[in-house]
């Protein structure tokens, strides 16, 4: 099934100051739910290290990302 037939649900998040009080980054990802990565979850919640590692995961295994 191609991307454009699935209901995709996009995860995003943000990292800075706030639009209001300087600069801010933002991305999106859009992973496969058939493909699921063990561990993710709130990353305030998961150490430097498992943050890492979960990050290069989720660079691998993107459907879309921006």
């Amino acid at each position: 099934m191609t991307l454009s037939k699935r209901k995709v649900i996009a995860g995003m998040d943000e990292a800075g100051r706030g639009p209001l009080a300087g600069s801010v980054c933002a991305a999106a990802v859009v992973l496969d739910r058939s493909n699921p990565i063990d561990g993710l979850r709130d990353s305030k919640k998961l150490s430097e290290r498992n943050r890492t590692d979960l990050s290069e995961k989720i660079k691998k295994k993107p459907l879309v990302s921006v």
